[in-house]
């Protein structure tokens, strides 16, 4: 019998008009032959008012205690739920995670699942019962309640389908599926039939605001076909799956970031293990870093710059402020007023002149880019918040994404013989203490193949990053990493990579830009190697930049520039060090690789 797993967030289960909604739908799936597992959240602000009601009490409660009180939440849906479906005249039972069997680390509001039992549930649904099992929330070996940290509602659900082999995992929130951006934030957004893991993975890491990062991470690992749907309609929704026909557009959608906080680090010495001094102690509490960049070294010494969300800076700046004085560096830069906006797309990786455009728009719409970096398949630029809705705007009527064709209802998918996971491989791997949310890397790369251009101390205003990379590709130069780093208010570097055959070309370019704008000078190296690891988790897994700046550190390798995506993880060294650090790389990832 099909198996379907049905989620309902916390707007979905509001009330009880919207609860009784919610469970006619799960009655109709089951109606239809479906063994269905529902997983809903707590209702509405109930999540927010019990943090509000634990600050009243202490302003730093325990993280333990606060999993004990924000538990409790997804707990009264669970059961309201079961009321209503029986009150449908259906079988139904509610479990929380503990009941399930969902185990946990011991991270106290940040937990992750290490395995999760099926034997409960599927006598349960053999028994013709439908399933409300409490999303966001498992439990630790010594029997604590934790939480999954935000997001972790669809967490459950992806990976509730997976452990159970389901056919479909069904989303349901308050838009109609994935949109070309957030139909919150801008009205035009367009919806999307399908689309692909990583540029989901990609969108849901940038604040799209319908699944949560971790929740795709499940979905790719474990080949989960998940459909978003609307839970106030019967709109067909949108397939995240292995390949989609969103594939062949350079740019399918694009995000923004409103709480981002830029910390900046000068004077620190550029030498081998300086990166890792400065992110290890913030790898240890788990805080995520977004965007890092990283100046050209002057007199030995360079500037750092990462970005972090805007609720976490404090815990971050407290971590690194040790290592950066034993280093004699100094935090020179704080600004908590700073948004990311970016484009994504598989087709950007074929495509060129896709970073030109986003440029040249924003400049024609007024808007600086303090921080720029680029990935394999995503354009990321730092800007002030009062500018970020202008400039989502900006890009997103620029690569068309308001001019989306309308969709063709998405039809359900099933897995697929190809590259599909059974459930048995599921079970396996947990009974090897692999860990559903282990890190999984599918390639440890190099590329000795590219150059490296820096343009050092260009005049930071609007317009700047258009004109220069638009010679570039006026000269027949194919650009790879974009980094812009921050120098200061009035200044920054630019620095990019480009295949070697092509230098002579763009050092001409660099030089007449150079000089052209008033740059102080242009930095190259015409011998570089870029590593890249990739996978699944290397985002929501903080130790995984931190792991390669370890073991480049411990090698004595210096390390030049560094862009980071939901996939992969790219550090740029010199070109003579490239077979020393991919081979201390594989050491250091190989357990993970096998």
């Amino acid at each position: 019998m099909p198996l379907v797993v049905q989620k309902f967030g916390g707007t979905s289960v509001a009330d009880s008009q919207k609860i009784l909604a919610a469970a006619r739908k799960a009655v109709r799936a089951h109606q239809q032959g479906n063994q269905v597992v529902m997983v809903v959240s707590a209702m509405g602000k109930n999540t927010d008012a019990l943090i509000e009601l634990a600050k009243e009490v202490n302003e730093r409660p325990p993280a333990r205690e606060m999993d004990m009180l924000l538990s409790t939440g997804e707990q009264v849906s669970v059961a309201l739920m079961a009321m209503a479906i029986d009150s449908l005249g259906y079988k139904a039972v509610s479990l929380t995670g503990a009941q399930i069997g969902i185990k946990t680390d011991s991270s106290h509001t940040k937990a992750r699942i290490h395995s999760i039992s099926t034997d409960r549930i599927m006598n349960l649904l053999d028994q013709g019962n439908i399933v409300i099992a409490a999303g966001f929330q498992g439990i630790d070996d010594n029997l604590n309640i934790t939480t999954l940290g935000r997001g972790g509602s669809d967490t459950t659900a992806v990976a509730l389908a997976a452990v159970l082999g389901a056919d479909q995992c069904e989303i349901y929130t308050d838009v109609d599926g994935v949109y070309t951006t957030d139909p919150r934030i801008l009205p035009e957004a367009c919806l999307i039939k399908q689309v692909c893991y990583d540029e989901m993975l990609e969108l849901a890491s940038l604040g799209a605001g319908v699944l949560h990062s971790r929740s795709v991470e499940f979905g790719k690992k474990f080949n989960v076909p998940i459909h978003v749907r609307s839970s106030l309609s019967d709109v067909p929704g949108s397939i995240i799956v292995d390949t989609a026909e969103t594939a062949s557009l350079a740019v399918s959608g694009a995000a923004l970031t409103k709480d981002e906080a830029l910390i900046s680090v000068f004077d620190v010495p550029d030498v081998p293990g300086t990166i890792y001094k400065i992110f290890a102690p913030i790898a240890d509490k788990k805080i995520t870093v977004d965007m890092i960049v990283q100046n050209v070294s002057e007199q030995g010494n360079t500037t750092v710059s990462f970005t972090v969300p805007r609720g976490e800076v404090t815990d971050a700046i407290d971590a690194v402020k040790s290592s950066i004085e034993m280093l004699g560096g100094r935090i020179g830069r704080i600004d908590q007023d700073v948004s990311k906006v970016s484009v994504v797309g598989l087709g950007m990786a074929k495509q060129t002149g896709v970073a030109n455009r986003m440029f040249r728009t924003l400049a024609q719409a007024g808007v600086n880019m303090e921080i720029i970096t680029t990935s394999e398949i995503k354009i990321s630029a730092l800007v002030k918040r009062e500018s970020a809705l202008n400039a989502l705007r900006t890009v997103h009527s620029e690569f068309g994404l308001d001019k989306v064709a309308p969709c063709n209802p998405a039809e359900p998918s099933t897995r697929g013989p190809v590259n599909a996971v059974s459930a048995a491989e599921v079970v396996d791997r947990l009974q090897h203490n692999l860990g559903m949310e282990s890190l999984m890397i599918d390639d440890i790369a190099i590329d000795e193949s590219q150059s490296r251009i820096t343009l050092s101390k260009v005049p930071n205003r609007p317009g700047i990053a258009a004109q220069l990379f638009e010679r570039i590709a006026e000269a027949g130069v194919f650009v790879d990493m974009i980094v812009q780093s921050y120098a200061s208010d009035r200044i920054a570097d630019i620095t990019f990579t480009m295949p070697r055959d092509q230098f002579e070309n763009a050092i001409v370019v660099a030089n007449q830009v150079c000089a052209d704008f008033g740059c102080e000078k242009v930095d190259f190296k015409e011998s570089i190697a870029k590593l890249s690891v990739s996978g699944v988790g290397l985002r929501s897994h903080t130790g995984v930049a931190i792991g390669m700046f370890r073991a480049l550190s411990d090698a004595q390798i210096n390390i030049e520039a560094i862009n980071t995506s939901e996939v992969r993880v790219n550090v740029v060294v010199d070109g003579g060090s490239g077979q020393q650090g991919i081979a201390c790389l594989r050491e250091a990832f190989s357990r993970s690789l096998d």
